[in-house]
């Protein structure tokens, strides 16, 4: 494909700014000027790199902070094209046929902290492009272009089964199982087949809203349950399952509490167990980066505990295999919700992506995802290191924190009142994005932020720390 136009661009070599990310300003603000139109194709990266005789990684790194950034979009097999929908433009802009004046932009984000994605550069994805491949070699590969179980292929739902009983001491068979498209569809399935107008759900707060918003979408009412160190308080749940008695579930992640990262204790996790045994509601368990711990062998899920009566356990692979790939699942010995469960999914999805859940089978039983796990786990545990560091280095006057033993983000509680409406313009200002508490709280009293550590690199942490630290000296609010 022809790439009809070189970059020219001079590299300031005695800059303090990376130089990947003075080629990737260079390369937005070409875009921004309109000398790169919608939909234009790059150059490779390996014709850049020899174009302005830098390193390959570099112009690799570049690319990368543009597709995050929302700049420039890639097309299987094509290359890397300037995206049609840009990020900065003014809304009212989008219906113009001509680019706005630089003037009327605004600069890109150019530190993004998210709420704790994985890093899509060390996906397996070569690994899954073979894999893929050698499914549509197989004699047989046109049975799988029909219709299959609605919830999901035998042969992956078996591995999935054996994974979680001989990594996570569950006991459960294929039948208790169901994919689906991510985590989120698992609880709408879940919600929708659970839950009645007016029944009460507990959830943790702070927490996470998308899910929140798909209990609400039944009709059914939050009683939000405060957390701390320990996670959710669960004796603050009883005085409403003696007064509500259309008590129908509790949605919380123990494992790692979203957003605070704290672990649900021993005797918390004894206690919940017994009032859902006591009261007939279900814990309806969100798992979302157990595979990711650092410095101990993790908990064993809620799901796992023989005694618990009344359970649904959610999990993804999303975060293993590629963030981009949607492959949830649930758990349930419930046959009954299963079923319901089952035939919901097949009036709105009919079936999941069959081909899609043999190839990540293929990666499962040659130990590709075996082996990504234990190497990424490496890397972010490196990233979380870093992350610690900078905290302490910049952040101590501001926030306390507990070092996170697993996941791909950090709470920071903060040790005094902060002005969140300026501190989050100055953010802007200074091209930094961090989570609004705003997306785990349902009021304004806000205690801390959540920074997600393993999709952002070293270079950008350490600048964006220091940023951070800069803005809380301006919207500390004293007293």
């Amino acid at each position: 494909m022809l790439r009809p136009w070189n970059l020219t661009m001079e590299i300031d070599r005695s800059s303090t700014k990376a130089i990947y990310l003075q080629l990737a300003d260079s390369i937005a603000a070409d875009i921004q000027s309109g000398r790169l139109a919608r939909g234009t194709a790059l150059p490779s990266s390996r014709a850049l790199a020899t174009q302005l005789k830098l390193n390959r990684n570099t112009v690799v790194e570049a690319i990368q902070q543009l597709l995050s950034e929302g700049w420039v979009v890639s097309q299987q097999r094509r290359g890397i094209f300037v995206a049609q929908q840009l990020p900065s433009l003014l809304s009212n802009a989008e219906s113009s046929t001509k680019s706005p004046p630089l003037s009327t932009l605004q600069a890109p984000l150019r530190i993004i902290f998210d709420d704790g994605n994985p890093d899509s550069k060390i996906a397996p994805i070569d690994q899954l492009g073979r894999a893929y491949r050698q499914i549509f070699k197989r004699s047989a590969r046109w049975k799988m272009m029909g219709y299959a179980d609605p919830r999901g292929h035998i042969d992956f739902r078996q591995a999935i089964a054996d994974m979680l009983n001989q990594e996570r001491n569950m006991n459960i068979t294929l039948d208790n199982l169901c994919i689906s498209r991510g985590s989120q569809m698992a609880m709408y399935l879940i919600a929708q087949c659970l839950l009645e107008k007016d029944d009460y759900i507990f959830v943790e707060s702070p927490g996470y809203h998308a899910a929140w918003k798909i209990f609400e979408h039944t009709g059914a009412k939050l009683i939000q349950i405060p957390v701390d160190t320990e996670g959710i308080i669960v004796e603050e749940m009883i005085p409403h399952l003696k007064d509500k008695k259309n008590s129908k579930a509790v949605y919380l992640t123990p494992h790692r509490q979203y957003p605070t990262t704290a672990t649900l204790s021993p005797a918390r996790r004894s206690e919940l167990i017994q009032l859902s045994n006591a009261y007939g509601f279900t814990i309806i368990e969100d798992d979302y980066d157990y595979e990711f711990h650092f410095d101990h062998t993790p908990y064993h899920p809620l799901a796992s505990a023989a005694e618990l009566q009344h359970s649904i356990y959610i999990g993804t692979l999303s975060k293993v295999v590629a963030p981009a790939l949607r492959i949830g699942y649930l758990v349930s010995k419930n046959e009954h919700l299963l079923q319901a469960i089952a035939q919901l999914r097949y009036l709105i999805d009919i079936q999941g992506d069959n081909i899609m859940e043999q190839a990540v089978l293929e990666l499962i039983q040659d130990g590709t995802v075996r082996r990504h796990i234990r190497k990424a786990t490496n890397y972010y545990r490196g990233k979380r290191d870093f992350m610690v560091k900078q905290l302490d280095l910049h952040l101590s006057d501001h926030v306390s924190y507990h070092c996170p033993q697993g996941g791909l983000a950090v709470w920071l509680a903060f040790k005094h009142q902060v002005d969140w409406t300026l501190l989050f313009k100055k953010l802007k200002e200074k091209s930094i994005h961090i989570p609004h508490p705003d997306n785990y709280h349902k009021d304004d009293r806000y205690g801390g932020l959540r920074l997600g550590y393993g999709s952002i690199s070293e270079e950008l942490i350490e600048e964006g720390i220091r940023g951070l630290a800069e803005l809380l000296k301006l919207a500390r609010i004293s007293g």
